[in-house]
């Protein structure tokens, strides 16, 4: 190898090492997504709403399958408070969590017993139990969006289901 190669060789040395060893990359991240994942979670299972203002980003926006969406910290709070007058007892069960630069996808199951008003369905006092999946982005340590797959079907079977 040539001397006069060196300095090149060294240039592409540092800029790969300090693309390897940047904390801001996200995939260098995947534990702290992880554990926002799971106390986004939380707050679905325990409904201390407070608790989304250090989770969620200012613009975060959450897709329904179906087209519906929420926007920002509020309705993220709304949201959850409004899920949770119809299921006091939500709670979600991670099964499975996959994490991949700023990308998480989770695989839950979600229980609730149905005690109010949900979709113009009266409270049935029915015990429901879904699999739900997930896809997160996660910017600057904060959640951004989220793609939400309920099974809706299965939802509605068991609260409108023949006694």
């Amino acid at each position: 190898m040539k001397p006069s190669t060196y300095p090149v060789l060294l240039v592409a040395l540092l800029l790969f090492l300090s693309d390897c060893t940047s904390s801001n990359r996200p995939e260098n991240n995947l534990e702290a997504n992880r554990e926002l994942i799971r106390r986004y979670h939380q707050v679905w299972s325990d409904g201390h709403v407070s608790a989304l203002d250090s989770i969620l980003a200012p613009d975060f926006v959450y897709h329904f399958l179906g087209g519906m969406e929420y926007n920002g910290i509020a309705g993220g709070k709304n949201f959850i408070n409004s899920h949770r007058t119809s299921f006091p007892d939500w709670k979600e069960e991670i099964v499975d969590m996959v994490a991949e630069n700023d990308r998480i996808v989770t695989r839950y199951k979600s229980t609730g017993t149905h005690r109010g008003t949900f979709n113009g369905l009266d409270s049935t006092g029915r015990k429901i139990m879904i699999s739900e999946t997930s896809v997160y982005r996660i910017a600057n340590g904060k959640l951004a969006e989220q793609w939400g797959f309920p099974d809706v079907m299965s939802l509605d079977n068991q609260l409108r289901a023949k006694k």
